[in-house]
């Protein structure tokens, strides 16, 4: 059985560093006045010492903000070439009409003046308030001291840069051993809430110091996110503003080709999958870490779509947040999940124990359930008896009272 993070096998050893991690990599951050407190990061600057290889994802969202089409148009225009990301938080430019395109077109052309790259080069993000205008001119400013403050130590300030209402920044770095040599993957991430991307998540960014051809990037970006930010939900809202951007230096030699793929995809999976059940951990409000897992069926896009449901469920959630071992409530969402299966070859566990099969309750059992409820990583297994093999796992956490204060009082 996969543990909570949804793997089986042993991870690749950890490095410290984050997003800066691999080489060629800097950042650079500062607080340049989006975000009332002054000891608020609120802008950085990624950086790549040379041009960098790049792909990106980008939310399913139709109401998408500025700087999404900004990077969008950036990405096609070049091919797959960066080598810079601009990222704020505390606004999110997005509903700002022309304004805001000509703002962010505008980030991307400061960070590229002070790098002496074209503004195509450089991609931009933002997260925080919707429908609220950029103060551009602290942005530029704030621009141009982040990149004075580049470092190649300057991950861990970037992820606590990009945060908007996340109780803790998100990062991570893993070293890949390959019979051409090691590389290195890092990534940050942010999100706490508006978390059902559809794509990848709100923002993260992904740095490998292999050497990647865009369009290989591109295909390990696509599947590694499939399982890991296209696996979470916090509240099942998707953004106007999700970017998931990975960049490759090249930096350390090692070559990717279809007989090194495997070794990048590992690389991608393990620090996706750790920033993407970070994202749910810190998810607003939350107090419990969940992780659905459904088998048994004919497909994994059934799988998929079963476990979705149900973590999705505020009955679910609520239950769960509750200790409340309440197999009903698991039956229901899956029943209306659109997935055909029997509900009379249906199994629910809970933390290992079975409380639902053959279409009856197995109640004796709830005691010990409950208990494993009290903890703050929860386990809920079903088999749909489908006579399928497929199996899919989604994440997502508790909804609580601080849910509602917490997105109650956001804008005010």
């Amino acid at each position: 059985m996969a543990d909570a993070a949804g793997s089986t096998a042993a991870a690749p050893p950890a490095v410290a560093g984050g997003v800066t991690a691999p080489r060629g990599f800097q950042a650079g951050s500062v607080h340049c006045g989006i975000k009332a407190a002054a000891s608020a990061l609120d802008l950085t600057v990624l950086v790549c010492d040379a041009p960098a290889s790049a792909a990106a994802l980008f939310t399913t969202n139709l109401a998408q903000a500025a700087p999404v089409t900004v990077s969008r148009h950036h990405v096609e225009r070049t091919g797959g070439a960066a080598r810079a990301v601009v990222a704020n938080s505390g606004c999110a430019n997005a509903c700002t009409g022309e304004t805001g395109l000509l703002h962010a077109r505008r980030m991307a052309e400061e960070t590229a003046a002070a790098l002496g790259c074209a503004p195509e080069q450089v991609l931009v993000a933002s997260t925080g308030v919707i429908g609220v205008t950029l103060p551009i001119d602290r942005v530029v400013s704030g621009i141009r001291q982040a990149v004075g403050r580049l470092s190649h130590s300057g991950g861990a300030e970037a992820a606590r840069a990009i945060m908007t209402t996340d109780p803790f920044p998100k990062e991570h770095a893993v070293r890949i051993d390959t019979a051409r040599g090691s590389f290195t993957v890092g990534g940050m991430a942010k999100g706490s809430g508006m978390i059902e991307p559809n794509m990848a998540t709100m923002l993260g960014f992904l740095t490998t110091d292999a050497q990647v051809p865009p369009a290989l990037l591109r295909t390990a970006l696509q599947t590694a996110a499939r399982d890991t930010f296209n696996a979470i939900t916090v509240d099942g809202e998707c953004s106007t503003n999700d970017s998931l951007v990975a960049l490759a230096s090249g930096a350390s030699g090692v070559s990717i080709d279809k007989d090194t793929y495997p070794a990048l995809l590992e690389g991608l999976l393990a620090v996706s999958r750790e920033l993407a059940v970070a994202i749910v951990r810190g998810g607003e409000g939350a107090t419990k870490l969940i992780a659905v897992t459904v088998s048994g069926g004919q497909s994994v896009d059934d799988a998929r779509r079963v476990a979705r449901t149900i973590a999705n469920s505020p009955l679910v959630k609520t239950a769960v947040h509750g200790a409340d071992p309440n197999w009903g409530r698991i039956v229901a969402a899956a029943g209306r999940s659109g997935v055909v299966f029997d509900i009379g070859r249906m199994t629910v566990h809970v933390g290992g124990t079975l409380l639902f099969e053959h279409g009856l309750p197995h109640d004796e059992a709830a005691p010990r359930a409950a208990e494993h409820l009290q903890g703050r990583t929860v386990r809920i297994d079903v088999s749909l008896g489908a006579g399928g093999t497929a199996s899919a796992t989604i994440w997502t956490c508790d909804l609580s009272a601080e849910y509602v204060r917490i997105n109650g009082e956001y804008r005010t």
